[in-house]
């Protein structure tokens, strides 16, 4: 009864918290001697925007030649808007264990495409096209009468309740309890695939009908991070791994076979040899993580629970490659395989304490996303084992052999019809409160 006492205080008054560390190590833990028990409630909100120019290759004939040059023309800007509120609860299970909980309110998850100054609908391969996926050629096409790939200017907009955050967490160390070792902390996270699934094919250019931003795919993040508290300074380290699992009703491209107009260059293979509705599903790429960074503490009254703290650190991010939702997917209605690709940036923050039971965050992150391939299906399998991939197309019944990719699309999948994300930013804004019990 003394112990469950002693809970009840901590949760409606708040323990006293030890020197504080950087938000990164930061831990709840339980039962110990002079702090029974730890909550942390954060309410944030995230504002993320990428920007990117999409370019698609092109073959140019050189003079007299036989030969071609290969360009990247200038096609689109592309423009994404994540806006969420994150709501998180955090407590301590036992000695430097925690549990946590994540649940995000995404309130907008748009994208528009714009012609870019050097595209126009004389000369865009977008608007300008006359082939059919299974890449024919589609009968009286030409100016004035073409087939465009999709609109342009287009908008879609998606929103709705995320997936549900899992974590567990362990200090090692930490500094507080032995002041000659760091605080080192790992951890797993699991995002559970709760929220509803995203169809590309669906039309979401309404406002007022959003789309859902579902992905229905398990991801386990396996953590480590490091802080260390040396005077005004606390420089601190992270690294990540992301596995994907494709949890229950995952989008398949296959889903859209009968669709028209079509959107699969060989809907027939469907489920036919290799082509497994898992085979020609989502695969969510893998991602690595590394982060340096330094919380700098200008200004502190530890008798008072006042605090200014700087935070600047630098970012490292691999995103492996897959077939996944990317810049395109919405606009050409079903799942692109994208390119793996790096993300290089930094962040710059400041916390904020005037209590011992309240901290106020703001910070703004900014990454470049190396330039990686938006539409690079791969043609097929070598099914019948004769050394390589079968696309001649059977006169008698019209289709090409089960070593096709049902997925494949000849207008933009082909070496030198891909388009390409350059020129790729991402800008995050986060603002957030976190209340410490």
């Amino acid at each position: 009864m003394h112990r469950l006492r002693a809970v009840l205080t901590a949760i409606t008054l708040g323990a006293p918290l030890a020197a504080s560390a950087a938000d990164i190590t930061r831990i709840a833990s339980a039962f110990e001697e002079d702090d029974p028990f730890d909550l942390f409630i954060d309410v944030g909100f995230e504002r993320t925007q990428t920007r990117a120019k999409i370019v698609r290759e092109q073959l140019i004939p050189a003079g007299s030649s036989d030969a071609s040059t290969r360009i990247d023309a200038s096609e689109l800007w592309y423009k994404g808007v994540d806006a969420r509120l994150n709501l998180q609860i955090a407590f301590g299970l036992y000695k430097d264990l925690e549990f946590s909980f994540k649940l995000p309110l995404v309130f907008q998850q748009n994208e528009r495409w714009d012609r870019t100054s050097d595209a126009t609908p004389e000369n865009s391969t977008i608007t300008n096209n006359c082939l059919n996926p299974d890449g024919s050629v589609i009968p009286g096409c030409g100016p004035g009468n073409t087939s465009p790939l999709f609109g342009i200017p287009q908008e879609s907009f998606r929103g709705g309740l995320g997936n549900m955050h899992f974590g567990l967490a362990y200090a090692f160390f930490k500094q507080e309890k032995d002041p000659t070792k760091p605080t080192w902390i790992v951890g797993l996270d699991y995002e559970a695939p709760t929220a509803k699934q995203r169809d590309p094919s669906v039309n979401t250019t309404d406002p007022d009908e959003r789309g859902n931003i579902g992905d229905r795919v398990h991801k386990y993040q396996i953590y480590t991070s490091f802080s260390r508290r040396m005077g005004v300074a606390e420089p601190y380290f992270k690294a990540s791994y992301t596995i994907p699992v494709r949890g229950p009703g995952i989008y398949s491209n296959c889903d859209q076979r009968d669709a028209e107009p079509p959107t699969l260059g060989a809907p027939y293979n469907c489920g036919v040899g290799p082509w497994t509705r898992k085979e020609t599903g989502i695969h969510a790429p893998t991602q690595a993580g590394m982060l340096f960074g330094v919380e700098l503490v200008p200004f502190e009254k530890p008798q008072k629970s006042q605090k200014f703290a700087l935070d600047v650190r630098a970012i490292g991010n691999y995103v492996g490659g897959g077939r996944y939702y990317n810049e395109l997917s919405q606009a050409l209605g079903k799942l692109l395989t994208s390119e793996q690709y790096f993300q290089v940036g930094g962040m710059l923050g400041v916390n904020a304490s005037a209590a011992e039971s309240f901290t106020i965050r703001a910070s703004g992150t900014f990454l470049y996303n190396t330039d990686h391939t938006l539409t690079s299906e791969e043609l097929g399998k070598d099914v019948d084992g004769n050394g390589a991939v079968d696309v001649e197309i059977d006169p008698a019944t019209g289709r090409a052999p089960a070593d096709l990719n049902p997925t494949f699309d000849w207008r933009y999948d082909l070496v030198s019809r891909r388009f390409r994300a350059v020129e790729s930013t991402t800008f995050r804004f986060d603002l957030s409160a976190s209340f410490n019990f």
